[in-house]
């Protein structure tokens, strides 16, 4: 496993005493940069490696999802790299439509102007003078946590080349019949003035009213509920069903719209529930998806009521009233002519909300442009059905196969300026052309490029190769694509990873874009709730990052990530991890001081101390076990094992063993010297993905080496040895029943005690200096008496506890611990014996009791074998 890469040119290294981040962060990730080591070469050999950044919104700042998000693909592509791999993490930003229109129209607010007074192209220009000033500030962010992107390839949505790329494409799924242009229900945002998509609207929980109307006179009246009385205005129908027995003398006649004087028909369709409410559903089809649906069924006409502002456009006494006005005035005037049937407040019912704005969203009849998904979704569901895509982890498939297979067509056009507009002319007598790239728009009076700009998940559903320099067939894409992984949070399976899906394999020849799909899940705070600034939990990691280091942040994150599950982190956690580097750094530099070393070949194994050769034979195991726990995207597993590994058995045992090793000097200490160096040099190898700053400063010191980043990948070298290991698992059985036993009987850690150890018999002869090193026991003197003897492992320590601990006292407390105990174990007895109590209380509460009285027993017997132990008076 020796790394062999890189010249070395080592003399004489020393470290700090202390680990400090913010000393060393920042220049060794520029000296990373300087040195393009991220860079990706498309005309390398070596296989590749691709995996893209989830671009971040150009208005957006890292917060801790995408830190954690960044985290783990970084730890992936560091370790590729390190693999041999030709190693690709593409970076980048998306232009957000609507966030960025929206932050650039606040600041023209500030100055009394609006982007109509600009006009359109003065308004874009101000867009991009502010991308340029304000815009991506996370790029910097990036940096600050390690991110080892290649810089020199950072794309964004409305470059050049991506916006040839959205040309392109959209000029071929015209021409191929798969975007059109309709009047179809949508959902509108009459805060930003813009259609949004399905996936772009959250629904929550809002208190209304539902009111029941009485439509109509006498036997030919019918009462219909709603939580809209605004849109009544625009009714063209009431509908029954076919087999409503109630209405259906009423089906094809008419009856009058309440306040309008208009008469409507009532219509029978399937779509209605004769068992909810009265039976009869209003039927406003301009402002209601189903009722659009109803409408298109029964030939009604499409009344529309409401502006883009939802300010109410209907003639007569409401006109000019906004929706929720509207709507108060309407229920007023309806009870006033005796039409409420009934009402209720609060009525609580789903609605949905603006995702940007929280604006109430509005159902609005619209012409729209439109993608014809039914083909490109049954491919990007048939991709995972065949085995071209895995998605990780796999029970998530169900959720995946629930949405593609069920997408209804997507509305891609959007009411605003900046964006990709979309490529089509109108010509003065009804002419339509959409234009590709390479096209001359049509010139000439009356011919007008359509206003409106496409939805920016069109132009991030390209990402994978647009960002290669598709529509061209450059080196880039045929090195680099489909990409290797695509990790993402489950929450954006539908937003962005199907239009990727169906937008990939329809461009590049039926080949996916990815050939794993790794889902995560959500950053927490430490209770498991949802971070939000409204809630007060939110947290900005970069805080993080200053108190305790990025490594620190990083592998909290890595360390809580389970696929697809969602992730508690608290601060708490972050000091542990930044403990842990301390950790790191302190065995490291007691490593060096104690001349461990990496030069030349390891000594071959009947040189070896069972000692040494345990822990190269575990260090073995852990490498197999770290590359398995990565080819699964289990971080938290892989982080664990090596948190424990690193702490427990480097630090706190094989270090701790070999110090007598090397006090004593002598062939065997430059051995161990020398594997000490070895399980360092692998152990922060295996460690850099995940911990890149620390582990860089650590192994370039102690290997003299060039960096981290470009050396070799531990490999597995196949050595175990499990006569070692069980060796030092009888000296760590020995060790830690001591340590057991000191604690007990109150002595300090640092204790010494007089001692004599029985190991005949045992393979632990060889350790008893160490053990006792360890144990902080004295030789047994001539006078030694033994006051306690433990047997453990087959060996015996007997110690002479007469001068380290007052006894009397020591009898004393224990007694009173063990009368303490044996009165728990009586009342919990006593209620478990009570048949009366069982069968009056919960279940829980008995559970509670029957674990009172096993701790009661478990301290009865551990108390009595300590009073035991102690010397005899």
């Amino acid at each position: 496993m020796t790394e062999n890469s890189q010249q070395s040119n080592h003399s004489a290294p020393e470290l700090p005493t202390q680990y400090t981040p913010a000393d060393v962060e920042g220049p060794l990730y520029e000296r990373w940069v300087e040195r393009g080591y991220f860079e990706a070469d498309e005309k390398s050999e070596k296989p590749p490696y691709t995996v893209v950044i989830p671009p971040p919104n150009v208005t957006g700042s890292l917060h801790l999802g995408h830190a954690f998000e960044h985290t783990l693909i970084d730890a992936l592509t560091r370790r590729k790299r390190m693999q041999g791999f030709e190693t690709l993490w593409q970076p980048g930003m998306d232009h957000a439509g609507i966030a960025t229109q929206n932050v650039v129209e606040r600041e023209l607010a500030k100055e009394g102007v609006s982007r109509h007074d600009l006009g359109r192209e003065a308004f874009v220009e101000r867009v991009w003078q502010w991308k340029a000033e304000s815009g991506g500030q996370i790029s910097g962010q990036m940096r600050r946590l390690g991110d080892g992107v290649a810089w020199s390839r950072e794309r964004f949505t409305m470059d050049e080349g991506l916006s040839k790329a959205v040309q392109t494409i959209f000029k071929r799924l015209y021409d191929d019949e798969l975007i059109y242009r309709a009047e179809r229900i949508i959902n509108w945002c009459p805060r930003c003035l813009t259609a949004i998509s399905d996936i772009e609207v959250e629904y929550q929980d809002d208190d209304g009213e539902l009111v029941s109307i009485r439509y109509g006179e006498g036997d030919s009246s019918i009462v219909v509920a709603t939580t809209r009385a605004e849109t009544m205005l625009g009714d063209t129908a009431v509908a029954v069903h076919p087999e409503d027995e109630r209405y259906a003398h009423l089906v094809g006649t008419e009856i009058e719209l309440p306040l309008t004087g208009r008469r409507i028909p009532v219509v029978a369709d399937e779509h209605v529930d004769p068992e909810f409410g009265t039976g009869a559903v209003k039927v406003t089809p301009a402002h209601d998806p189903n009722d659009f649906e109803i409408g298109r069924r029964h030939h009604l006409t499409n009344l529309a009521v409401m502006d883009e502002h939802a300010v109410i456009t209907a003639h007569g006494p409401f006109q000019g009233l906004d929706r929720l006005e509207a709507r108060s005035a309407i229920v007023g005037a309806l009870r006033a002519e005796g039409r409420i049937v009934a009402e209720k407040r609060p009525y609580t019912h789903s609605v949905g909300h603006c995702s940007r704005c929280k604006t109430t969203i509005e159902p609005r009849l619209s012409m729209q442009w439109w993608v014809k998904v039914g083909p490109l979704a049954q491919a990007a569901g048939d991709a995972v059905r065949d085995g071209k895509v895995a998605i990780h982890p796999k029970e998530m498939e169900s959720r995946y196969f629930g949405w593609v297979d069920n997408l209804h067509d997507w509305c891609i056009s959007r009411q605003l300026w900046w964006g990709h507009r979309i490529p089509v002319w109108y010509g003065p007598n009804g002419e339509v052309v959409c234009v590709g790239p390479d096209d001359e728009a049509p010139t000439g009076e009356g011919w007008t490029q359509d206003t409106d700009v496409l939805d920016t998940w069109f132009s991030s559903g390209l990402w994978p190769f647009s960002t290669l320099g598709w529509p061209e067939q450059t080196p880039s894409v045929e090195k680099f694509y489909p990409n290797s992984v695509l990790v993402t949070g489950y929450d954006i399976l539908f937003f962005w990873v199907a239009r990727m899906m169906m937008f990939g394999i329809y461009a590049m020849d039926g080949t996916p874009p990815f050939h794993t799909i790794a889902l995560h899940g959500m950053v927490r705070d430490q209770f498991g709730k949802k971070m939000s600034k409204s809630f007060g939990n939110a947290v900005n990691p970069l805080d993080w990052m200053d108190a305790y280091g990025s490594d620190a942040v990083r592998f909290t994150l890595a360390r809580g990530a389970n696929p697809g599950v969602d992730v508690p982190i608290g601060e708490d956690w972050v000091q542990g991890s930044r403990n842990f580097a301390n950790k790191i750094w302190n065995a490291t530099r007691f490593a060096l001081m104690n001349g461990a070393t990496v030069e030349g070949e390891l000594p071959p194994a009947e040189q070896l101390s069972a000692t040494d050769r345990w822990i190269l034979s575990r260090l073995n195991s852990v490498v197999t076990e770290v590359d398995a726990y990565y080819d699964d995207y289990q971080f938290a597993k892989l982080s664990d094992t090596l948190f424990h590994f690193a702490w427990d058995e480097v630090f706190d045992w094989y270090v701790e063993l070999s110090k007598t090793t090397f006090m004593a000097g002598g062939p065997a200490a430059e051995v161990s010297r020398r594997v000490l160096g070895e399980v360092l040099d692998v152990t922060l190898r295996l460690l850099h993905p995940i911990v890149p700053f620390v582990t860089e400063t650590l192994w370039t010191t102690l290997t003299g080496r060039e960096s981290v980043v470009i050396a070799e990948w531990p490999a597995d070298s196949g050595f175990r040895d499990a006569a070692a290991e069980q060796e030092i698992a009888l000296v760590q059985q020995v060790v830690t029943e001591v340590r057991r036993f000191r604690s007990d009987q109150g002595l300090q850690p640092g204790q010494k005690v007089p001692a004599r150890l029985d190991l005949s018999g045992t393979a632990l002869a060889a350790h008893e200096a160490a053990m006792r090193s360890l144990l902080r026991l004295q030789p047994a003197g001539d006078d030694f008496s033994a006051t306690a003897s433990l047997p453990v492992a087959g060996a015996t320590v007997a110690l002479d506890l007469s001068g380290a601990i007052d006894v009397e006292a020591e009898r004393k407390r224990l007694a009173k611990d063990l009368a303490a105990a044996e009165k728990e174990k009586a009342q919990a007895n006593g209620k478990l014996g009570n048949e009366a109590f069982l069968a009056k209380a919960p279940e829980k509460v008995v559970d509670k009791i029957r674990v009172r009285l096993e701790t009661a027993e478990a301290d009865i017997v551990r108390i009595t074998a300590q009073l035991e132990a102690l010397p005899k008076a």
